[in-house]
């Protein structure tokens, strides 16, 4: 008998090889929902902090609707856009030194 070993297809190469191989399919399965997933959580973020800045501008906005419901502020910001009363006369200075 001759200890001389014919020249073969080794199998624990090929079972490296297919374990390979599927190892970097399933890791390829999980690229696209993890992408998806961080690319969600940064939108959910930037959604969250444009609601956080919409509700301080509605806080503001229903405080100066609650302010303009006093008929002196609505007579003031009427002045200050240039509005007169039916009946008053408009006058405008220049030339008055700043202060």
């Amino acid at each position: 008998m001759s200890s001389h070993r014919r020249p073969g297809i080794r199998l624990d190469r090929v079972s490296r090889l297919a374990f390979l191989v599927v190892t970097v399919g399933v890791l390829a399965l999980y690229v696209g929902p993890l992408h998806s997933y961080v690319t969600t959580r940064g939108e959910a973020a930037q959604k969250r902090q444009d609601v956080a800045e919409l509700r301080k501008e509605n806080r503001e906005l229903r405080a100066r609707r609650a302010a303009l419901k006093d008929r002196g502020a609505l007579e003031q910001e009427a002045r200050k856009l240039g509005m007169v009363r039916p009946g008053e006369r408009s006058y405008v200075l220049r030339g008055l030194p700043s202060e």
